[in-house]
């Protein structure tokens, strides 16, 4: 991970790298929560808050894992999109109502319960929220660019940042 963009700007205070560095490490590499939720919610901050580098990186990282790039593309207008079940439907509401008011809904937390499982992995959903929200303000605020060759996903031209524009 270290050659990423992300880090060559973040290394400029080496403190701050090392614990952004430590706490993704974690949830990517050491997380109980499905890996394909975890990557439709990393998805779906990344098209909400405008991140082409968050959008670009983890569409990466979502289709090495196996993460049917419909789903992906489906993260944009997930409400209306007939390919989610029960779980990716809470996970999505979870992140919709964080990102809008820093807190998910009982009704919404209910659904999770019964689909996300164990309260590690549900800790673990609020922990991946609140992260890749805050990667997602670094990304931005610091203008951080794709690494040189990477282009822009997706296909099909419509990307966060020309959404939100």
């Amino acid at each position: 991970m270290a050659e990423l963009s992300i880090f060559r700007v973040l290394l400029h205070h080496p403190p701050v790298a090392k614990a952004v560095f430590n706490l993704l490490s974690t949830l990517l590499f050491n997380s109980k929560l499905d890996r394909r939720l975890r990557e439709l919610v990393i998805m779906r901050i990344g098209w909400v808050t405008g991140s082409v580098y968050e959008w670009t990186q983890h569409w990466r990282v979502a289709k090495t894992l196996g993460v049917d790039e419909g789903d992906l593309l489906a993260v944009r207008e997930w409400r209306s999109a007939d390919r989610f079940g029960d779980p990716e439907r809470a996970v999505l509401a979870a992140t919709d109502e964080t990102m809008a008011t820093g807190t998910i809904s009982a009704e919404t937390w209910a659904a999770c319960e019964a689909h996300v499982g164990a309260r590690e992995n549900l800790l673990e959903l609020v922990a991946a929220i609140g992260t890749w929200r805050m990667i997602s303000s670094l990304l931005r605020s610091l203008e951080v660019p794709l690494e040189e060759g990477v282009e822009p996903w997706p296909p099909d031209g419509r990307d966060p940042a020309r959404e939100r524009a």
